[in-house]
């Protein structure tokens, strides 16, 4: 009848206790993990890093998005513009001119052509064929024979401003 009278009144049972005790530790632990949270610097600035990194990801891809853009305009209008001072210099050159233009032009594919043959027929076939023999030996090693040719005309240059 005692503990009758006391949940009555208001005091709280053994297992009400029991369970407000579990309760605030639940909130306690709660609680001191959001502290600790707070409290976590290196945490915290590892977080904030790849916030500001993924940030700046994305202003790098939109960038470069929009630089792409801007150059595939601008090599179109490079284009257009190339296209039409062309059509302009075309349409502005008199037609004598034009014609004497793609006659002279003609003319030396021609010359070039007959120059190359004379010389073909002229050269002796062993040399044709060392030539031919280096030719295809400097199209297989471009990139070093590139490197000496490059090495060779700076030694020049440079020997030749030192004489002056």
């Amino acid at each position: 009848m005692n503990d009758e009278s006391q949940n009555k009144m208001g005091t709280p049972t053994p297992e009400e206790l029991r369970e407000q005790v579990e309760r605030t530790r639940d909130e306690l632990g709660q609680t001191v993990e959001a502290l600790a949270a707070k409290a976590d610097i290196k945490a915290q600035a590892k977080q904030k890093t790849a916030e500001v990194k993924e940030q700046a990801a994305e202003k790098t891809a939109a960038v470069k998005e929009q630089a792409a853009l801007k150059a595939a305009s601008a090599s179109d209008q490079i284009r257009e513009k190339t296209g039409q001072a062309a059509q302009l210099v075309k349409d502005s050159t008199p037609d004598a001119v034009l014609e004497k233009t793609a006659q002279a032009a003609a003319q030396v594919r021609e010359r070039a052509a007959q120059a190359g043959q004379y010389a073909t027929d002229r050269t002796p076939d062993p040399l044709l064929e060392k030539v031919g023999r280096a030719a295809t030996a400097a199209r297989a090693n471009r990139a070093p024979l590139v490197a000496g040719s490059a090495l060779l005309i700076a030694f020049l240059l440079i020997r030749h401003r030192r004489n002056r």
